[in-house]
């Protein structure tokens, strides 16, 4: 069968055309997608054209790992999955693009162990569940982080993930005024106005790339820094990273079990992914969804309603 999916012909050119579907094999499912959003970091790179050499990267493709809908077929293997409400983080199965990542379609092929049965009830925050899934994975190891830099969508599900978990509240680092208003449960600053110099750990949620000597200057002795954005390449000076001893971490894109445990934690209640979903548009304004949600400001998180598309 055929489905309608956002391609980007090249760099800053969206479209949304008909494309032909892998057909599907006895472990598949087909899902029809009601919302998926856009990613302001992988897919910000895809649409500007400054993604760096990626396995399965090339133009067209069809973008996107934050989708959300009903099972509506499946193979022999997964028909017991009908009907099911599902998170698809992303797919491969489109004939005539690339697919990286392949979730901003109205429907999805996939095999059915990739989707994560969820409740329907959460609507279009269920599109969270990779960027949270992807916070935690940042955090999971070693000790709870101090500062978190970006109070962007992901450093937002940070500190909410860090809060469900019992730990003491980070500080947050945000540089445009907008992204400080309200109340957090947390203190969220203009990293000008903070004067500490020996913070443990620090997650970089923002993905600026020239942040690292000013980070490592915060650093306490033998602190680490986490890289949770995705760069093309990054620089530091050697003499204060050796000074303090400093350790990078890179934390990679998550796992199926960070996923299971991220809807674990809403389930109970731990975890709350509302007030995060900031602009809705239909899928049919794809084209300028895309530039005005890597807009920053009041632009957190966009995400595209295809259930009339």
């Amino acid at each position: 069968m055929d489905t309608l999916a956002v391609v980007l012909e090249e760099p800053k050119t969206v479209s949304r055309r008909t494309l032909a579907l892998n057909p599907m094999t006895d472990k598949d499912i087909l899902v029809e997608i009601a919302w998926s959003g856009i990613s302001t970091g992988t897919e910000k790179l895809l649409w500007s054209g400054a993604m760096p050499a990626f396995p399965g990267m090339g133009y067209p493709l069809v973008p996107g790992y934050e989708s959300v809908g009903r099972v509506v077929d499946a193979g022999a293997e997964s028909r017991g999955r009908i009907g099911e409400w599902v998170f698809v983080p992303g797919a491969n199965c489109y004939i005539g693009a690339h697919a990286l990542f392949g979730g901003a379609a109205s429907h999805i092929v996939l095999p059915a162990a990739r989707a994560l049965t969820v409740p329907e009830a959460l609507g279009a925050d269920a599109v969270l569940m990779a960027l949270a899934a992807t916070a935690l994975h940042a955090i999971a190891d070693g000790p709870a982080p101090e500062l978190i830099v970006g109070h962007g969508i992901l450093g937002r599900l940070m500190a909410r993930i860090l809060r469900a978990r019992g730990e003491e509240s980070p500080v947050v680092w945000e540089a445009d005024p907008a992204r400080r208003v309200g109340d957090f449960g947390y203190a969220v600053i203009d990293p000008a106005h903070d004067e500490r110099r020996d913070y443990r750990v620090i997650v970089d949620a923002s993905g600026a790339a020239d942040l690292l000597d000013t980070l490592i200057a915060r650093l306490a002795r033998g602190g680490e820094i986490v890289l949770a954005g995705f760069y093309d390449r990054i620089a530091f000076a050697f003499p204060p990273a050796f000074m303090r001893e400093a350790r990078l971490r890179v934390a990679a894109e998550f796992t199926p079990e960070d996923l299971q445990t991220v809807r674990a934690l809403v389930a109970a209640g731990a975890l709350r992914l509302d007030g995060l979903v900031s602009h809705v548009r239909p899928a049919t304004e794809a084209a300028d969804a895309y530039p005005l949600a890597f807009g920053g400001g009041d632009c957190l998180k966009m995400v595209l309603d295809w259930r009339h598309a």
